[in-house]
């Protein structure tokens, strides 16, 4: 099978860990039989370099056109003095809304073998977890209005959702349920908030007419964020608004180990999608091969498994980078605590490599 992916590297550590990924899908086209090729476009900083701003007309062209998009990260101090609209950052909400991205999946598992490197007690972690987050990602208090009165002293955002919004990301994260462990979590604020309430009657309408076979429960976004350090083996999948999304994916990616293993989809009605680490752009170390190429080539696996269908692809991908792991191979960030020597990030692409022989 042939596969058009475009390549967004962006800014930082991007074009670094793009670029072991891309060995590594071309590792793995080889050995099963495909076709993968590779454009690159430019969008973050480096767009704002090229172009005059974060987002090109021929970038969005590009992934439109293409099978699916890989993008590193963007962002940096470099551009820290430009106005929202100007800055890096708005090259990702733009891509989100021209690929029609509506649904964020952020896996967050504690690899056996990263037991140690887990902040959460001994007696928690071992038991191991294995969870996905389903953000909604086009809407509520991120995309609704704001503003501030005339005298500049008040600011307001306004949280808002419609069915249609609810039930497109629910569906989603029921189907992925069904083929997981079949419990789906949905988190919202229904004791505060009507858009919660809203959130709670669409997701169990939902569930009784089309998935009743998925056990549901509900869980207030604060116990939520407790439950995620207390039990985290109690969930299996868990659909929520954008902005809990946001700060409850980001809580549970530190007790896995490191942010540096990461990965993300967000999804829309096509098979198109963007695949990205979760980690941004780490401009501190970019250049440095430190970075833990990791969390992109799992999110590779995640787009050969969501936008390809190529299950077994995305299996031996994420089976030779547990066996990598198993064997003790470490970046900076996931070493052993006093550990005097582990892999700089090209070494361990070529851990991987080697071990997909």
């Amino acid at each position: 099978m042939e596969f058009n992916i475009a390549l967004v590297p962006g800014d930082g550590i991007g074009p670094e860990i793009v670029g072991s990924t891309v060995k590594v899908l071309e590792k793995t086209a080889s050995k099963f039989g495909h076709t993968f090729n590779f454009t690159t476009y430019l969008a973050g900083g480096c767009a704002i370099d090229e172009y005059g701003e974060p987002l090109p007309k021929v970038t969005v062209d590009g992934c439109l056109a293409s099978d699916s998009v890989l993008l590193g990260a963007v962002g940096g101090p470099k551009w820290d003095h430009l106005s929202g609209n100007s800055r890096p950052e708005k090259a990702l909400l733009g891509l989100r809304k021209a690929l029609g991205l509506y649904t964020n999946l952020r896996p967050a598992a504690l690899q056996p073998a990263l037991a140690s490197a887990c902040v959460l007690r001994p007696d928690i972690a071992e038991k191991g977890f294995d969870l996905m987050i389903v953000r909604e990602l086009t809407g509520g208090i991120y995309f609704g209005e704001r503003g501030r009165n005339e005298s500049g002293n008040a600011a307001f955002d306004t949280e808002a959702y419609s069915v249609m919004e609810i039930e497109r990301v629910a569906r989603r994260a029921f189907e992925i349920a069904r083929k997981r462990r079949k419990h789906l979590t949905s988190i919202d604020k229904a004791n505060v908030l009507e858009t919660s309430r809203l959130w709670r009657e669409t997701v169990h309408r939902l569930g009784q007419t089309e998935f009743p076979d998925v056990l549901l429960d509900d869980m207030y976004v604060d116990n939520a964020a407790m439950q995620i350090i207390r039990a985290p083996s109690f969930f299996d999948v868990i659909v929520t608004s954008n902005m809990f999304g946001d700060i409850l994916s980001d809580e549970a990616s530190q007790v896995t180990g490191s942010i540096g293993l990461l990965a993300s989809a967000s999804l829309g009605d096509s098979s198109r999608g963007m695949y990205e680490p979760i980690h941004g752009s780490a401009p501190d170390i970019a250049g440095k091969d430190l970075a833990n190429p990791i969390a992109t080539i799992l999110s590779a696996a995640m787009m050969l498994r969501y936008s390809f269908n190529l299950s077994e692809e995305a299996d031996f991908i994420e089976q030779t980078v547990s066996k990598v792991l198993q064997d003790g191979w470490r970046t900076a960030d996931i070493k052993e605590p006093g550990a005097e020597s582990w892999l700089s990030g090209s070494q361990m692409t070529e851990k991987i490599l080697s071990e997909m022989e």
